[in-house]
This record gives structure tokens, sequence and C-alpha cells, in this order.
């Protein structure tokens, strides 16, 4: 859902990077623990029963305590909990989040 880059948008005043990352999640647009963090995400989102303990080493190498992988995975679900609520009920966007 496009619109939940308007937070991101929002925190570094930075719409070229947003932009970035929305085609290129994985790109060159994130620092080393940024990549880290969204390629998990992107894991847990599209393949959610291939999440194993192993795929806890890249966070916790990359800093992240038990809280911290515990804070990504709650957001990261929180995330794709309300898009598909959203997508099913078939909600629209408002005009000012419409591509």
């Amino acid at each position: 859902m496009r619109h939940h880059g308007e937070a991101l948008r929002k925190l570094t005043k930075d719409f070229e990077l947003v932009e970035r990352i929305g085609r290129d999640p994985l790109g060159s647009a994130l620092e080393p623990r940024g990549r880290v963090l969204v390629a998990f995400a992107l894991e847990l989102t599209n393949a959610p029963e291939q999440v194993i303990e192993d795929d806890l080493a890249p966070l916790r190498s990359a800093g992240l305590t038990d809280a911290g992988i515990h804070d990504l995975v709650s957001v990261v679900s929180y995330f794709n909990f309300v898009n598909r609520m959203a997508l099913g009920l078939g909600v629209e966007l408002e005009e000012e989040y419409r591509l």
C-alpha cells in the first residue's frame, strides 16, 4: 500500500529516497543495516512460513536485540494485517494517496 510511504517521507524529508526504496527495496538507497531489516521484512511478508531461527542471525549481527526483533516483527505484521484488511474490504485510498 503506497500510502505507508508517507510516514517515511515525513520522517526523512527525502521524497527521492522513499521512491527509490519503493522501486528497489534492497537497492543501494539503504545502508547495510537497513537492507538487513528490509530483507527480513520482505521474507516475513512474502513467505512467513519459511522464516526460521537462522533468519534472525543477520538481525542480531545488525545490532537488534530480542526486543528489537520483536518490535520489527510486530511492525511488519501490523502493516501486513492492515493492508490485507483494507484490500479484503475493498477500501479505497483518499485522493491524496492515489498513484
